[in-house]
């Protein structure tokens, strides 16, 4: 049953998982506003596309006068202006996970994408793949899916799906989120050390893990990758089914064979043990590069199989999938070089992403230009793992960590406090990667990055450009620097609609 129009107001509005469900309750019926601060596209270019209205920076007056409910986001702390004023009105306040799970899911089979690493192409293959056999889901994704150039969709199906995040739901509820989906399925890719403003170690995150996996209904279902120890690990604490995919030997959907091929990949799965007869071998081409998005397409095989469908529905699914805005994405080629944009943050997504973009572009130089932004990144967490991350990259380019004042750590989950870190420096992290034998820099500033880069690069160049935030608009900048360094007008830079997925 829908319920009666209201008028909502998000605070943190621009966020990915805020943006999706301000879509869907302005589909479902609902009259939208928010607010945000230091938006950038695609969220903000998306939500101004769908029409609804949003303010820079927060302040009291944004709450419509004759708002209904609020909905929080995890952005947003306990001295933030409207957060403070809808408490002292007494407006009824939602986190964004809690609305999800009243307005979005409604009780549906819910298929919540879980992990430290590839969350936002699982969720959206699955999602594109449910519709493509007709199944009719509704969705939630922390990402443009370009086949519907949209990251949510309200869908009169049974199913949802959503990527299930392990972060902190609220300043006002400090469990993580992906609690509060209740799923029926899990598809768990990976799990390694994130999110150090509120978990203190691995030990704080596999807790959260497994509570989950305890908790899940005794119908239920977790398709796991056997290929992550953390994940393997855990395993034996679900309270439902398990099923296995990975390129281990032990793995219940075995994947072998896999080799890069134009923009994509082929490789084969073959299932064992008392699924064998029900699963068959296969082999598939799929639109996405890297073995690790072998793996992502395997887990979704995985979910179709035991939803009751066949591999010649899911291939065709797969073969038209467009893949995820910011993931591997082609943004476009001037004077000769291609720039792609991507989300990758942790060194071992940093790792696979630039061997998978070697792969893809084989025989041509790899520039990989990294923005240390989260929390974690900009910490000296991972100090000593990022030079390994970009030793296949020809090039590597280290912006400097990020600073905000606003972008201090959140409240710590329950449990001991993280201790404060100390800031990356860049500079060390070049200067180790050089005393390997590899070509390494660490600009002071943007606008040094994109004139080394746009004076360096040469015709046939790529350069992959990583950061999970809007790293002051390089990508734009050095399009059109190398556009004048070759005396085009910059709107003659050949722009890409996108391809590629990660």
């Amino acid at each position: 049953m829908s319920e009666p129009s209201l008028r909502v107001h998000l605070l943190g509005i621009c966020g990915t998982a805020m943006a999706a469900l301000a879509g869907s309750l302005q589909a479902m019926g609902h009259r939208v506003t928010g607010s945000d601060e230091h938006v950038y596209p695609p969220m903000s270019d998306h939500l101004a596309a769908l029409g609804i209205a949003f303010r820079e920076g927060y302040r009291p007056e944004n709450i419509p006068p004759d708002a209904d409910l609020a909905i929080v986001g995890n952005v947003i702390r306990a001295s933030n202006p409207e957060a403070q004023a809808l408490r002292a009105r007494g407006l009824p306040f939602l986190s964004m996970a809690e609305a999800v799970q009243r307005f979005a899911i409604r009780g549906r089979y819910t298929v919540a994408v879980v992990g430290t690493h590839g969350k936002t192409t699982t969720t959206a293959l699955a999602a594109h793949t449910l519709v493509e056999l007709g199944a009719d889901p509704g969705f939630l994704i922390g990402g443009i899916a370009r086949n519907f150039n949209s990251n949510f969709r309200v869908g009169a199906g049974s199913r949802f799906v959503i990527e299930g995040d392990e972060y902190d739901t609220a300043y006002f509820d400090k469990t993580p989120k992906f609690f509060k989906y209740k799923p029926t399925a899990l598809l768990f890719t990976s799990l390694e050390f994130d999110h150090a403003d509120i978990y203190p170690d691995l030990d704080a995150i596999r807790a959260q893990f497994g509570k989950l996996l305890a908790g899940m209904p005794a119908d239920g279902l977790v398709v796991a990758c056997a290929d992550a120890p953390n994940v393997a690990a855990l395993l034996p604490r679900a309270a439902c089914a398990v099923v296995t995919y990975g390129f281990s030997p032990g793995a219940h959907c075995r994947l072998s064979g896999w080799r890069a091929e134009g923009d994509g990949a082929v490789f084969r799965t073959e299932f064992s043990g008392p699924l064998a007869e029900a699963g068959g071998a296969h082999t598939w081409r799929v639109p996405l590069s890297g073995g690790y998005n072998a793996l992502n397409a395997a887990a979704v095989w995985v979910l179709a199989r035991r939803l009751g469908y066949d591999a010649p529905a899911v291939q065709r699914a797969f073969s038209s999938f467009q893949g995820v805005k910011r993931r591997q994405e082609l943004r476009g080629e001037a004077s000769g070089v291609c720039v792609i944009d991507d989300f990758a943050h942790h060194p071992t997504a940093i790792g696979l992403t630039i061997e998978a973009m070697a792969k893809r572009y084989p025989g041509r130089r790899l520039w990989a230009v990294f923005e240390p932004r989260s929390f974690t990144a900009r910490g000296e967490h991972f100090r000593d793992a990022y030079p390994a991350a970009f030793l296949a990259a020809d090039r590597t380019v280290l912006a400097p960590a990020f600073q905000s004042a606003a972008a201090a750590p959140a409240t710590p989950a329950p449990g001991a406090a993280p201790p404060a870190p100390g800031r990356l420096d860049s500079g060390a992290v070049a200067a180790a990667l050089r005393a390997q034998g590899r070509w390494a820099e660490s600009p002071p500033t943007t606008q040094a990055i994109v004139e080394l880069i746009a004076a360096q690069a040469e015709p046939g160049d790529v350069v992959l450009v990583m950061s999970n935030g809007g790293f002051e608009n390089l990508i734009d900048r050095l399009l059109a620097a190398l556009a004048a360094r070759a005396g085009q007008d910059q709107g003659n830079a050949r722009r890409h609609p996108g391809t590629g997925a990660g």
